[in-house]
């Protein structure tokens, strides 16, 4: 009788054992979450079919990807990462977007990783120093675009009009396409995203590259002269009805939709345009290569400079539920072949060096001249400022647009530089 109930018992326990191992799955087993803001048609194909790839290969350590709209994405991203357990990997900019949140402890140093997979061999030291901080790499940059000034060259050409090199060519090209019934230039406002660049630019032509970067790192006062004479270049534009009317009402792809009816000429914005400039061109051969770019117009022939280059990247959460095997799947995005992939299928510039660029089009070759010949590479404006500085920046461009008096500028000035002195103070006392 004792031998039974003891072999009972151990039976049991055998299968408690048991039961508690399959409960309690190994991190070879376990999921990845991967949090990404690749919402637009065509990264989204992108990177599904990245994941998809990884998953055929990885059955037992499968990336659950989540796809959401990269607005919503970066207002709740502070709510992910300090979420229990957090995802594990997410999509991020560089610079002082990623600064901001490695401070505070909430990304996950991953140098062996980095060491491991021997990226010191293939990434610049300029692109690693955006992955380091006190010697250890958090963020793996994986590509970069340019800024320019787009336009359609047949509209310009009907128009009798040269791309605009500079500020004066710029103001003349409006009022010619005013005349003849075509919107100067498209902006989609909705998110006020796209009118920081022309802060950005203005900024960098009018008082130089290295006096915006000053003033993004706070150490600059938006009531300095100059910053009110940036403004009162930009709102030469509304004086010669350079923009489309009511941006507010449009998301920045929707602005592309005059551009491609013949209805607008130019656009300032990054190299990712090209992805949603083939779909608003529908198919039609002719339209999609009917798009051009010139770097933005020289105001001060003096100035340097200034082009921004916006990096984009991956990092992992500090609480990931699975750190172990995020580190396994971020080695694949920053490999070889991945990298080689983005370039090739999105047309994005490469941050490895070892990625072959034979199959780079004109507009590639032209996008990194037009960097390579700057004299000052930044980020852009909500990357290189501090998060509450940006979001500050970011509602009153939205403001300005609206309201592109003197006395607004003022108004709005005033606001941005209380901001910015409580920031720089709060920033010395730490």
């Amino acid at each position: 009788m004792y031998k039974k109930v003891f072999a009972l018992v151990v039976v049991v326990a055998l299968l408690a054992i048991g039961m508690g191992a399959a409960s309690q799955p190994t991190v070879a087993q376990m999921k990845i979450v991967y949090n990404s803001y690749a919402s637009d048609p065509v990264p989204r194909a992108y990177t599904e079919k990245v994941v998809a790839e990884w998953n055929a290969a990885n059955p037992n350590m499968p990336v659950e990807l989540n796809i959401i709209n990269h607005e919503d994405f970066k207002q709740a991203i502070r709510t992910y990462l300090v979420a229990e357990p957090a995802p594990d990997v997410l999509d991020w900019f560089a610079g002082n977007r990623a600064q901001f949140f490695i401070s505070r402890g909430l990304i996950a140093d991953f140098s062996d990783v980095w060491e491991a997979e021997g990226w010191d061999e293939v990434y610049p030291a300029g692109f690693k120093a955006l992955a380091t901080v006190d010697g250890k790499q958090y963020f793996l940059p994986n590509n970069y675009y340019w800024w320019a000034l787009y336009f359609r060259p047949s509209i310009l050409k009907e128009a009798g009009l040269e791309p605009p090199k500079t500020w004066d060519e710029l103001l003349a090209a409006c009022r010619t396409l005013n005349d003849k019934g075509i919107i100067p230039i498209t902006i989609g406002t909705k998110a006020p995203w796209p009118a920081a660049a022309w802060f950005d630019y203005i900024n960098m032509r009018l008082n130089g590259p290295q006096f915006h970067l000053d003033l993004m790192l706070l150490k600059e006062s938006y009531t300095d002269p100059r910053v009110k004479a940036t403004f009162m270049k930009w709102k030469e534009l509304f004086d010669n009805k350079c923009y489309i009317e009511n941006s507010a009402a449009l998301e920045w792809g929707d602005a592309l939709t005059p551009m491609a009816q013949g209805k607008a000429a130019m656009y300032l914005m990054g190299g990712f345009i090209t992805d949603s400039w083939q779909l608003a061109a529908a198919g039609d051969a002719a339209l999609q290569a009917d798009l051009d770019f010139v770097r933005f117009p020289i105001i001060d022939p003096m100035m340097p400079i200034g082009e921004d280059a916006p990096t984009d990247g991956v990092f992992l959460a500090a609480r990931a539920g699975n750190l172990e095997g995020a580190k396994k799947f971020l080695a694949y995005l920053g490999s070889k072949e991945v990298a080689q992939r983005g370039v090739d299928e999105l047309g994005r510039l490469p941050v490895r060096t070892d990625v072959s660029t034979e199959r780079f089009t004109d507009a590639q070759k032209k996008g990194i001249s037009l960097i390579q010949s700057a004299d000052m590479v930044l980020q852009f404006y909500d990357r290189d400022t501090t998060p509450e500085m940006a979001e500050r920046g970011l509602n009153a461009f939205a403001s300005f647009f609206a309201d592109p008096s003197e006395a607004n500028i003022d108004a709005l000035l005033a606001d941005l530089e209380e901001t910015r002195a409580r920031l720089a103070a709060e920033q010395a006392g730490e």
